[in-house]
Formats: structure tokens, sequence, C-alpha cells
């Protein structure tokens, strides 16, 4: 089984949020759908970035990090274009 870490984007308030899931496509749905308590009141959201583990270990690892503040910045200089293109 594979697991991916992903980020979203809001365009209601231009924020972003992180999860991980291991069935991505479903979990977008879910989100957009506003089944997810954290971003129902966001919606729309737009997958924009996302890495896939083999383990949920490493996924959960990782997305722990990306919601830290160097995992926040290290994000922010990968998708520098991407968010000036988005806001």
């Amino acid at each position: 089984m594979q697991y991916y870490v992903y980020l979203l984007f809001s365009d209601f308030d231009k924020g972003w949020y992180i999860g991980y899931s291991s069935n991505l496509k479903r979990r977008l749905l879910e989100h957009n759908a506003g089944k997810v308590y954290s971003t129902k009141n966001r919606r729309p959201v737009k997958l924009i970035y996302y890495e896939c583990f083999l383990n949920k270990i490493d996924a959960k690892a990782r997305e722990e990090y990306l919601k830290s503040g160097y995992g926040r910045l290290q994000l922010k200089n990968i998708l520098k274009n991407t968010i000036l293109y988005l806001e």
C-alpha cells in the first residue's frame, strides 16, 4: 500500500492544508464535498503538491515535518512560482 502526503490550497481563504492518506483521490473528493472538518468551510480546495511513501510511518513523519516552521519554509521554496500564481 502507498501513502500520500499532500498539500491543498483553499480558493476561499488562500490558506494551505497539509494531510496524509492512503487514497489520495478519495480524500480530495471528501475535502471538496465538505466531509472533512478542517476544510469544510474553506472550499473549494485544489491539490497543488503531493509525495508518495511506501509506509504509513514515513508518511506521517513527513506530514508532521511539513506542518512545522521549517517544513512550511521548504514548501514555500519548492512551490514559490505556484504560490505566486495561485495568490
